[in-house]
């Protein structure tokens, strides 16, 4: 098999080796697209039909602000490099497949969901030929890759890992709204089932990525990618609890922050009205969840009950704040004014709004929902349509488009002049020239504590 990983080595350097990318989502289609536009044939395989209709056609299916990901699709599919299907009979033509589907974890139980990864791994197994590279770039627990990946592909495929075929864990680092930068410039920790199989993947991503990339094992692989992920869930916690104390004091978390980062080896993240996306609320359950480590964390699980606890603390500011105005929160009416988890994104994956929204009805108060970028939220009339004759406007998420409010015309607009202010869009001094109740994640009112800021 050394020969025929060598020939496979060959086929790469020479982009001659067909590629299949199994999930065409926030990861799966932009690696599709850099591969096609290198030169590789590829075969993109999704079950969404108008996802791949999308893609076929030239569009890109993904919204919000992604620089030059419309403007690639549309290349590499009119190139003839990249097609779209729902069919895998494709993948029997594949010397190499990446897989990039969802990997979430139980909302109750924090244990992973491998439906998708199962679905994906069955699918190719079933059609797998000999001489095939497969490498998994969806986030996985510990101990994944060779206590579920390797033994379903054997299974299912009867080959032999090592001997009729090789495995490979190269974990993502996009985000929305730097896919394609992300992809080229970002360090990529490349993992192999033995240090040949993990050359032949560095020299594959060597096509599409200008950053370092770090051979290593595939446990190795695992833990970095869900260890980082975790690092900066418990950093964005340390934040939101300051948030929270500083309230309470009647301080100002961000004049707090800028001082704090002043002192050597110290950067505090922003605080805000929660953490989403598909990585940072489930990663740090992945790694806790890995193989031996079982009982063992006490600081993930804290992270992540302080950082799923800020939407609920957005209410209680909104509720205050309607309290002021001799308003309930029964039966308000309220513009919750962004859904994406992130500015200028349509990516809506465990969104902090979703659970506001959801905690409002349970306040038997109702939710206009509005994002520029996230449909059915993007109605006509913008912000202002929404806006209008609410109790109270929360921006949960810092559009640009957001930031550009007058806060007198929204004044104007509101039945009940409150806003809260999720994301530190405006400053209290702005909202007090409205003549506008304000309530900001991280500021304390004055008389909450022993010092007051605006």
């Amino acid at each position: 098999m050394a020969d025929v990983l060598a020939q496979l080595a060959e086929q790469i350097e020479a982009r001659t080796a067909p590629l299949a990318v199994i999930g065409l989502g926030y990861v799966g289609l932009p690696v599709a697209c850099k591969f096609a536009q290198t030169g590789f044939r590829v075969m993109g395989l999704d079950l969404d039909a108008a996802l791949v209709e999308a893609v076929n056609d030239g569009v890109c299916p993904i919204e919000g602000i992604e620089p030059g990901l419309a403007e690639l699709v549309t290349e590499a599919v009119g190139s003839g490099r990249l097609r779209a299907t729902t069919d895998p009979t494709g993948l029997a033509q594949a010397r190499v497949a990446l897989i990039a589907v969802p990997t979430p974890v139980d909302d109750q139980t924090h244990e992973p969901r491998h439906g998708a990864l199962r679905g994906a791994l069955e699918s190719l197994a079933e059609r797998m030929q000999p001489g095939t590279l497969v490498i998994v770039e969806s986030t996985l627990a510990p101990g994944t890759m060779e206590g579920l990946v390797l033994p379903l592909l054997e299974r299912v495929s009867d080959l032999e890992a090592g001997k009729d075929f090789w495995l490979g864990h190269c974990p993502e680092r996009v985000m929305p709204g730097r896919l394609l930068h992300n992809i080229a410039s970002c360090d990529r920790v490349v993992g192999g089932m033995t240090p040949a199989v993990a050359e032949v993947m560095i020299s594959l991503y060597r096509h599409i990525v200008q950053a370092e990339l770090d051979p290593t094992d595939l446990l190795t692989a695992e833990l970095v990618k869900t260890g980082e992920n975790a690092y900066r869930d418990v950093n964005i916690a340390f934040a939101n609890e300051m948030a929270l104390i500083c309230e309470a004091a009647g301080a100002d978390v961000y004049r707090v922050r800028d001082l704090l980062n002043k002192s050597p080896g110290r950067i505090m993240l922003m605080p805000g009205a929660g953490v989403g996306g598909e990585c940072i609320p489930k990663d740090p359950w992945l790694l806790v969840g890995g193989a031996g480590s079982d009982g063992l964390a006490r600081l993930v699980p804290a992270a992540r009950a302080v950082n799923d606890g800020m939407p609920g603390h957005v209410l209680d500011l909104l509720a205050g704040a309607l309290a002021e105005a001799g308003a309930e929160l029964g039966g308000a009416r309220v513009a919750v004014l962004g859904y994406a988890y992130l500015e200028n994104s349509d990516d809506t994956r465990n969104s902090p709004s979703s659970r506001l929204v959801e905690l409002l009805d349970l306040a038997g108060a109702a939710a206009v929902v509005h994002d520029p970028y996230v449909n059915p939220y993007a109605q006509a009339g913008g912000w202002g349509e929404a806006v209008r004759g609410c109790d109270a406007a929360v921006v949960m998420v810092a559009h640009d488009a957001y930031r550009e409010i007058p806060l007198a015309a929204l004044k104007e607009l509101l039945s009940t002049p409150v806003l809260v202010d999720g994301r530190h869009v405006f400053s209290g001094k702005e909202a007090d020239r409205a003549g506008l109740i304000y309530r900001c994640v991280g500021i304390g009112r004055p008389g909450s504590g022993t010092c007051a800021s605006r």
